[in-house]
């Protein structure tokens, strides 16, 4: 709905000077108006003239007509705030209904290759929460920037190398040993949960008995090759099972069997990007923004885990994506720096590589703690949490916050019919206006497109439905899905608010045929904002 108005400030921009950024966006208390710009200080500030009179020389070259709008006026030290026509309303409401599962969607991404990287869990162990909580994050932004006209690619990163893996697949060992009746210790570091013991008798159950008797060298590297392909298997299916499907599953190991680590360094060595001191190999980061350079390789001659991930990204960027976006745990903060400054010595683009943070989740239970499942023996496993809440009401609970800010997760709620159940209150608001929808049409009710007859409390739920395309452009612009639960938990209030408060049955024709629109409309935005969010939209609860 703003995409006429935004083209005419931009084209008042051009005639004041050229153009430039500016926002336009619905001003946080609805008072001030359904839109507002501050086109007008930017123009100021570029001119270095006072903001109030430059907002009056916009507002004269405003042609109402082309942004159709009702009213404009100027605030604070420069702001201008927008009020729209009844008929540019009603347009929106026929353009919602004629677009249905379309609208919201648009193509400013240009079909820009985007890769967004999330998940990536080591291969030792079930998923937790904190990867599901990734899992819906990475997700829901790429379907932000899909519905924004990026071509996005979902890929799973492999932590398959390294000194976890040769721990699990020791632990694992352990538990063959011990299923065939004979003393074995888990390794220091290692892995306890019962998981291993399910993977040790279907390892056995597979291989035969006489397993146990390799060498144990033979026995750990089996073990190794067969634990990677449980887990990987494993992860796959719990995903899945979580709406979470990638396109392409890369292996950290194979950056190292390609040799890619290798040409890496060698590229930094080459570029005079690298120095020896102590017998290690460092990467000259603090010149590209880092604190402090950076070890590559250590003295012993193993790398550190920057020399594999500056390989990894370099392969990335040489598959042509035109941005890419990883979704890091919150305890990899620090290591954001260090990595954009080895990208940066290697020549990509400033600003190719974003990283988006999620922080761990803390489940509760009647107000108490869930730490821990006796299936991995020290944390909740995603499936668990998801198999007693439901696929929906985790995926919801997960986007409810930024990633990077604490989420507490209350199993008691999230499962509860209420009001106070976030998930429940906004897939009841959808069910409700299907409800309307079936009896309307039941009653013989026809709709028409006028708002004439429209009440404040119509025009108030209309007003918030045309936000959704600026909802989702700017929650893909941000990488922030939780900017579209937030919009649903405002439009899921209007919604309850308005079933109370307005009726469809029993109102003179011209009107009720408007609200039946209404609620058509108001139905397909929220199905549309949730189909984005990978949860369903029941029609009835």
């Amino acid at each position: 709905m703003s995409e006429r108005l935004r083209a005419e400030l931009a084209r008042i921009a051009d005639t004041l000077g050229g153009a430039i950024e500016f926002t336009l966006e619905r001003p946080r208390d609805p008072s001030h108006g359904d839109l507002a710009t501050n086109l007008a200080m930017q123009l100021a500030r570029r001119e270095r003239g006072n903001p109030r009179a430059m907002a009056e020389r916009v507002v004269a070259a405003l042609d109402h007509s082309a942004a159709e709008l009702a009213s404009v006026e100027i605030a604070g030290p420069g702001f201008i705030n927008f009020r729209l026509a009844a008929s540019t309303l009603a347009e929106e409401l026929q353009r919602i209904i004629a677009d249905g599962a379309r609208y919201g969607r648009s193509q400013s991404g240009q079909r820009r290759t985007v890769n967004v990287e999330f998940v990536s869990a080591n291969p030792t162990g079930p998923l937790h929460v904190g990867h599901g909580r990734g899992a819906a994050l990475g997700d829901g932004i790429a379907a932000l920037l899909e519905w924004t006209g990026h071509a996005v690619t979902r890929e799973f990163y492999v932590n398959d190398a390294g000194v976890q893996i040769s721990r699990v697949a020791e632990s694992l060992w352990a538990r063959v040993q011990e299923a065939v009746g004979r003393s074995a210790a888990i390794p220091e570091g290692g892995y306890h949960g019962d998981y291993l013991k399910e993977a040790a008798a279907e390892l056995l159950a597979r291989e035969g008995a006489g397993f146990a008797d390799l060498d144990g060298a033979v026995g750990i590297d089996r073990c190794r090759a067969a634990v990677l392909l449980m887990q990987r298997a494993e992860q796959d299916t719990t995903l899945a099972d979580f709406g979470v499907r990638f396109d392409v599953v890369s292996s950290e190991q194979q950056v190292y069997d390609q040799g890619e680590v290798d040409a890496s360094i060698a590229r930094l060595q080459d570029a005079g990007l690298t120095f020896e001191e102590g017998g290690a190999l460092w990467l000259r980061t603090s010149s590209f923004g880092d604190d402090r350079d950076r070890v590559l390789r250590k003295s012993d001659g193993t790398y550190t885990y920057l020399a594999p991930d500056v390989a990894y990204h370099l392969d990335k960027f040489g598959r042509g994506f035109d941005h890419a976006i990883d979704v890091w745990g919150a305890d990899h903060h620090g290591y954001i720096p260090r990595m954009q400054a080895a990208l940066t010595a290697l020549g990509l683009p400033a600003g190719w590589l974003d990283v988006v943070l999620v922080q761990l989740v803390r489940v509760v239970r009647g107000g108490d703690e869930v730490k821990m499942s006796k299936r991995s023996g020290d944390f909740v496993t995603l499936r668990d949490l998801y198999e007693e809440t439901g696929v929906d009401a985790a995926r919801y609970w997960f986007l409810m916050r930024r990633g990077d800010s604490h989420l507490v997760f209350d199993i008691d709620l999230a499962k509860s019919r209420t009001d106070e159940n976030p998930v429940f209150y906004v897939q009841m608001a959808h069910a409700r206006l299907c409800g309307i929808d079936r009896n309307a049409t039941a009653a013989g009710i026809v709709t028409n497109d006028s708002v004439a007859d429209f009440t404040a409390g119509d025009l108030a739920l209309l007003k918030e439905l045309t936000a959704f395309p600026d909802v989702v452009a700017r929650a893909a612009q941000d990488h922030e899905p939780h900017q579209v639960t937030t919009y649903l938990d405002g439009l899921a209030r209007l919604v309850h608010a308005w079933y109370h408060g307005s009726r469809v049955l029993g109102e003179a024709p011209s009107l009720a045929g408007t609200r039946l629109q209404l609620a058509r409309g108001a139905r397909q935005v929220f199905s549309n904002a949730l189909t984005l969010l990978g949860i369903s939209a029941p029609e009835r609860m």
